[in-house]
């Protein structure tokens, strides 16, 4: 029985009123109200376990606390103690208590069933006499893959033979790569065939300057320029040249009025997502272009906005064939897909004579 019940008597809190809770308070004894508080207060879960105990010790303190005393007090008296005498006194070389052996667990028996096999005395004695690397060309010819590692059944496929020494369990060594030899770099001379841009030279129909990293602001404006006036050109490709907003808007400029681009690529630049959508946007006005890559920039994210106005403008192209370009909208993916494969149906009808 609690303090509070016995206090009460048998009645309940919600019996009495605030006055004869206050009476009943007033009367109780300080030790009566540590008693109360312990009973009804629960314990803080925010403090630390150090911090809810109270402090029990009635006693004063003898003198203040010296902690660096106290420690090397607890020091000096770990030095001068003696160890606990030991059971059996340690010796070097000789091994105290007893060794544990693991119980010998008996082996099961085998559940096999031996099978004999009537065969004639020529196949008998050859069996008997082959090695495990003909019995390993046998398994495969019977088809027993699964008692072969995968190097075993491509060589008896191919007729090659077993090495020697090979067994049912031999383990499957990696085979060593090949030594590729690096990419040469991209060769292509970029003042001559800026100048043959500029000139609007018949014989260059493809320029590639792919992962060409030095070539300069200026140079770039002066190709988009000449691009502009330039009716030769058909296949452009300018991946990897660190390619930024600021040239790209010529750019924009030279895809509105040339008219013999096919194909165009700037991938892996510093393009933006508002910068794709006006290239994109350029492409509507004389819709010669049939293939445009633009995937891997550096703003990875073009955003919920950009990707629907790309869609709207894609399905605008009536000719764009193929696209290069990573969209993380659904609809804007499954929309683009459509349209993509309408303008190939379209081309596909036109060659049967279906379609004008």
């Amino acid at each position: 029985m609690s303090f509070l019940a016995a206090k009460l008597l048998g009645k309940e809190v919600k019996d009495l009123d605030d006055n004869d809770i206050d009476d009943l308070l007033a009367s109780l004894t300080a030790e009566e109200l540590e008693q109360l508080s312990n009973e009804v207060d629960p314990d803080d879960s925010l403090l630390p376990p150090s911090q809810r105990c109270k402090d029990q010790t009635k006693k004063a303190p003898t003198g203040p606390l010296n902690r660096k005393k106290l420690l090397e007090y607890l020091e000096r008296t770990a030095r001068e103690q003696a160890d606990w005498p030991e059971v059996k006194p340690y010796e070097p070389g000789l091994k105290r208590g007893k060794i544990w052996k693991p119980k010998e667990v008996p082996k099961p028996k085998s559940d096999d069933l031996e099978i004999e096999l009537d065969l004639d005395d020529e196949y008998e004695q050859a069996l008997g006499t082959a090695d495990e690397a003909e019995l390993v060309d046998l398994a495969a010819i019977l088809g027993l893959h699964s008692m072969l590692n995968q190097d075993q059944f491509h060589s008896s496929i191919l007729n090659k033979g077993q090495k020697i020494g090979d067994r049912f369990e031999s383990i499957v060594h990696a085979t060593k790569p090949k030594v590729l030899p690096l990419e040469p770099d991209n060769d292509t001379d970029v003042d001559k065939t800026l100048q043959q841009i500029i000139d609007n030279d018949p014989s260059l129909k493809k320029l590639n300057w792919n992962n060409i990293r030095n070539i300069s602001r200026e140079k770039m404006k002066r190709l988009f320029e000449g691009l502009k006036t330039n009716t030769h050109l058909e296949y452009l490709s300018l991946a990897n040249v660190d390619l930024y907003d600021v040239s790209a808007e010529v750019l924009v400029e030279a895809l509105k009025q040339n008219k013999t681009l096919i194909s165009l690529n700037v991938e892996s630049n510093y393009l933006s997502g508002s910068m794709i959508r006006d290239l994109i946007d350029a492409l509507l006005t004389n819709q010669t272009v049939l293939e445009f890559r633009a995937a891997n920039q550096s703003p990875v994210v073009l955003g919920n906005k950009i990707e629907m106005e790309i869609t709207k403008l894609i399905e605008e192209n009536k000719t764009l064939l193929r696209l290069g370009l990573c969209f993380d909208v659904p609809d804007a993916r499954v929309r683009i897909t459509e349209h993509l494969q309408k303008n190939n149906d379209r081309i596909r009808l036109r060659r049967i004579g279906l379609e004008p």
